[in-house]
């Protein structure tokens, strides 16, 4: 949900976005391995020799990382040959919350949008929606200007409407300020109290608006929620037993009260025993301030009981204003079967994977990325890449494959703007471009050393 960005347009400058210039074409952070892992890299039917270095370089990036600032992370790479490199770091603040594993559960953020566009793009191919329909077809009097804006363009984030996430309420709900529950309609709403940024198809930006609506368009379409779409037709087929969509509406949590025990405790109930859910953290009030983009509305901060460090946990933040824009929870593993599956074809009809892989540029600042229909096509050091990127309070994820889907990555970090200190943010990029390379079987970019100063 939010988007990285060195120099906001005056439209997004209110929003909680990463001011990271320097870092984030992937992003990561640091955190302890479990215990059984006893705090190092685990390497699965892997082969000694250049996995066990490529293994040994990642953790030792990913401690860097840690020790440069960021609270945790995990590293997944799987290289399509029986290889998966597994790291999990943290640091030592974090662990009378909980010792992270690179198994556990994770808030994905943005990443949700691939999963909600190949749901739309599986029911063009039913012939059951068009690119082409405008928005007033299917949600008829919801969103100004409906008849000119198409499935098409909120797709690919060139409808012009506003992001919702910038408006002030819903900002102190997103931080947790407010625990006000807000349904998909009241997003749309918030979005469009404000002016449209550009006509529709004229341009490119970046809107959870777009996402709300997709969300709502296919579940008029279908009569199922957008929950049950994407267990019916993504995590259920593809036997993902970790990744599900945090409800529209209720508490904002992932599933009621229950799952908010689970979420603060690690560990699953009843017979079903999931993979503990991985703690987020973000700079508290005391610190954030400078870390913020210009523009910020006053006194922003995230809620969340103090840790020290000068963080706030926000595990358990409200997520309402989350949904289709980003509302997904899921684990490395699940995410890197479904983009691989996704990526080669098994959840998609050729004609329609093509039209998600038919992308228009992004803003200015991201040269490196261009935008199809709910993916990222991202060129990085060692070659492009193709996936998603995600943020919410207390996490960050990239998760990419190469362009057959046989081979994947995830680094998945538990802050947001824990990495925006330049310190953090260099060991940062320094772990993702490492991890990508490693993925794509890429030697691995020398690191300047980092810096001995505090970041």
């Amino acid at each position: 949900m939010l988007r990285k960005t060195a120099h906001p347009r005056p439209a997004r400058q209110a929003y909680l976005t990463l001011a990271l210039a320097v870092a984030l074409t992937g992003t990561l952070t640091a955190c302890e391995a479990s215990a059984a892992a006893q705090g190092t890299a685990r390497t699965q039917a892997g082969r000694p020799g250049a996995a066990t270095a490529h293994s040994d370089r990642l953790a030792a990036l990913a401690q860097q990382d840690v020790d440069a600032g960021a609270p945790g992370v995990v590293v997944r790479v799987d290289k399509g040959a029986g290889q998966v490199i597994e790291i999990a770091r943290q640091a030592p603040w974090t662990r009378a919350d909980h010792v992270l594993s690179a198994s556990d559960r994770f808030r994905m953020g943005s990443n949700t949008k691939t999963m909600v566009a190949t749901v739309v793009l599986q029911l063009v191919a039913e012939n059951r929606l068009r690119l082409t329909d405008p928005v007033e077809k299917w949600l008829p009097g919801v969103i100004p200007n409906g008849n000119a804006i198409t499935l098409r363009m909120l797709l690919n984030h060139t409808s012009g409407l506003f992001n919702y996430t910038y408006d002030p309420a819903v900002l102190k709900a997103f931080t947790g300020q407010d625990t006000r529950q807000w349904t998909p309609t009241e997003l749309i709403a918030a979005g469009v109290r404000h002016d449209p940024l550009f006509a529709p198809g004229t341009d490119y930006s970046y809107s959870n608006t777009n996402y709300i609506a997709l969300g709502l368009v296919a579940e008029k379409a279908t009569g199922d929620s957008l929950g049950e779409l994407i267990q019916q037709r993504i995590a259920g087929p593809l036997h993902l037993k970790n990744t599900y969509l945090v409800p529209d509406t209720g508490t904002g949590t992932e599933t009621g009260s229950e799952a908010e025990s689970e979420a603060r405790s690690g560990s699953g109930s009843g017979s079903l025993k999931r993979p503990a859910f991985a703690h987020g953290y973000e700079p508290d009030a005391a610190h954030i301030g400078p870390l913020l983009p210009p523009g910020t509305p006053a006194g922003t901060a995230f809620a969340g009981p103090a840790r020290s460090a000068g963080y706030v946990d926000t595990t358990s933040v409200n997520a309402s204003t989350q949904w289709a824009a980003g509302g997904i929870v899921s684990t490395a593993q699940d995410w890197a079967r479904f983009s691989g599956a996704l990526i080669s074809g098994k959840l998609l009809p050729p004609a329609q994977l093509k039209e998600m892989r038919t992308t228009v540029a992004e803003e200015s600042e991201f040269p490196n990325r261009r935008y199809g229909l709910g993916l990222e096509q991202v060129v990085t050091p060692c070659g492009t890449v193709w996936g998603h990127s995600g943020q919410v309070p207390g996490y960050s994820s990239e998760n990419y494959t190469d362009a057959t889907g046989r081979r994947t990555v995830s680094v998945l970090t538990s802050t947001i703007f824990g990495l925006v200190p330049p310190r953090t943010a260099a060991a940062n990029q320094a772990l993702v471009d490492a991890a990508v390379c490693t993925m794509l079987d890429k030697p691995i970019p020398a690191t300047p050393a980092p810096s001995p100063t505090t970041s």
